[in-house]
């Protein structure tokens, strides 16, 4: 049996007694794996993580981190939680050492073993040669990686990631995750991380969690949700206007058959044996194909199938599209 570090159960936020934010979630994180939550910003996950880092107290629910309630026994999360927020924290007037070692006085670390952490940290996200220098001279991806460095000057044995790469071009990003990675790899941390990047949650992530409007809709590992699919999926269009959904349904082998936005996507068990036959169904009754394209499970149709649409083509909340336009800013800096 793997040990629990994280358990929330029924875990709520409501703002103004209306707002709801997050909405009854329970999930488990297990002891030295990556788990994401996967959704567009204004779906809860920043919020999720705040309560969990005792920054928010529920409306309703529990959740503790290694056996500490949240709300009760808030100090003792605190002392083994390492948090790495949305939004760059750190002090531009400072070094990048100077801003560590700040964060080893918050944490009441002695100065004498604060300063030998420092130093490895630095070393640990490639700063080493930066240490001394302001962090106003630092590039959006020096930013982020300090503010990682700032967030393991404690040892903590959980780690919280918001939006760990929001902002970074993608070699940058890549890098980023390397070091994620790393922390697992040689530390066994355990890390609880938010993303709305489809690829970085499928590279990174042990297991997921997809949540929508403050509820979590799956929970799997990346392999588990895209099997949940059940095959590959098409999707094709027609040049008549014309709904053809059951002429699609009668195709030997097609398991399922959505219309949205003039095309259809089809659900079948292997794309490159049903696509023909879709092709002359449709063909033999007068219809022209004028696109078709054939793609292995993803998580964005993982995401499409149990919400019904895209994450790229969800509304963003007025408070998180400000954050991230903040951090964007910030991170074009160089």
């Amino acid at each position: 049996m793997r040990e629990e570090v994280i358990r929330a159960e029924g875990l709520t936020k409501i703002y103004n007694k209306s707002l709801v934010a997050v909405d009854h979630i329970t999930f488990s994180v297990y002891e030295g794996e990556i788990f994401g939550f996967l959704g567009p910003n204004g779906a809860g996950k920043t919020t999720t993580i705040n309560m969990l880092i005792t920054v928010l107290k529920p409306t309703e629910g529990t959740a503790s981190v290694l056996g500490f309630d949240i709300v009760k026994q808030a100090n003792e999360v605190r002392k083994v939680i390492g948090v790495v927020p949305q939004e760059y924290t750190a002090d531009e007037d400072l070094t990048g050492y100077e801003n560590i070692m700040l964060c080893a006085d918050l944490y009441g670390i002695p100065r004498d073993i604060a300063k030998k952490r420092a130093l490895e940290l630095l070393e640990l996200v490639e700063l080493t040669e930066f240490k001394d220098k302001r962090v106003e001279t630092y590039s959006g991806g020096m930013r982020r990686r300090l503010e990682l460095a700032c967030g393991l000057i404690n040892r903590p044995k959980v780690l919280f990631l918001d939006e760990p790469t929001l902002g970074l071009d993608v070699q940058t990003r890549a890098a980023t995750w390397e070091y994620i990675k790393r922390l697992k790899r040689e530390y066994g941390m355990t890390i609880f991380m938010t993303t709305h990047y489809l690829e970085e949650a499928d590279t990174l992530c042990d297991r997921i969690a997809i949540i929508d409007h403050g509820k979590i809709i799956v929970t799997g590992t990346p392999s588990e949700l895209k099997d949940s699919l059940g095959g590959d999926i098409i999707t094709i269009a027609i040049r008549e206007d014309a709904d053809v959904t059951e002429i699609i349904k009668g195709v030997e082998d097609v398991k399922e058959v959505r219309r949205e936005d003039g095309a259809y996507r089809i659900k079948v068990a292997k794309g490159e044996v049903t696509a023909p036959k879709i092709i002359e169904a449709l063909r033999s009754r007068g219809f022209t194909v004028t696109r078709l394209s054939l793609t292995e499970p993803t998580l964005n149709e993982v995401y499409l199938e149990y919400t019904g649409r895209a994450i790229r083509d969800t509304e963003e909340s007025r408070e998180e599209f400000m954050a991230q336009q903040r951090t964007l800013r910030r991170a074009r800096k160089t």
